[in-house]
């Protein structure tokens, strides 16, 4: 047994423990400033520390951002897990599900949903690592439109995105807080199951041909 490693592991804890504390700060004054407002010497003063023993932890700015973006994604791919478990089978009222999770977990915290969904920050790119989660939500989302016979399209992938994000918008933007928007959730999902299906009912048919009797 190496001599000296149950002190290393307590460091190794208290310098994941402090970088998470950080995080927590960093969304603090996110919430309080806008994301753009962040600055290293508000997140300092939030752990009690000077500005240079930030960069023990992080070395930018945008490394706190892009720990940010993964606790946010981290935070999204469990509330996915948790609320789909409890969605009903029927294609239209899944599809109506999967609308809500995305319009709830994002008008929750529009800060979060800017980092997550919005190019916000000048010059931030997430890393591999944290972009990684961004594509399990992806995933997520995608094998639930799978299982009801909605993906495989990228063209209707693009309207379900477009339509769900355009909802959240409207409703961050004009109605922080309120329901406004929430109200429209089930009939713009509706709108897009019965154009989805329309489509795939139509290409059924073209990969048929003309029908015996039919005309040309």
């Amino acid at each position: 047994m190496a001599i000296g490693k149950p002190s290393q592991d307590r460091r190794a804890r208290r310098h994941e423990a402090t970088k998470a504390e950080i995080v927590d700060a960093a969304w603090k004054v996110a919430r309080e400033k806008g994301l753009a407002g962040l600055s290293l010497s508000d997140v300092a003063a939030q752990v009690g520390m000077r500005v240079p023993s930030l960069y023990s932890y992080f070395a930018s700015k945008n490394e706190i951002y892009d720990a940010m973006f993964a606790q946010g994604n981290d935070e999204l791919i469990e509330f996915i897990k948790d609320r789909q478990a409890n969605l009903p089978n029927k294609p239209r009222e899944r599809l109506r599900g999967g609308f809500r999770i995305y319009f709830d977990f994002c008008t929750q915290d529009p800060v979060r949903y800017q980092l997550l969904f919005q190019r916000t920050i000048p010059g931030f790119e997430p890393s591999e690592a944290s972009y990684a989660k961004a594509i399990e939500v992806l995933r997520l989302f995608r094998d639930d439109l799978a299982s009801i016979g909605l993906a495989g399209d990228q063209q209707d992938e693009d309207l379900l995105t477009a339509l769900s994000s355009g909802l959240v918008d409207q409703q961050v933007a004009n109605d922080p807080g309120g329901d406004r928007w929430a109200g429209l959730v089930d009939a713009v999902a509706d709108m897009a199951y019965d154009h989805v299906t329309k489509k795939q009912r139509r290409r059924h048919q073209a990969t048929l041909g003309p029908q015996k009797g039919g005309q040309a």
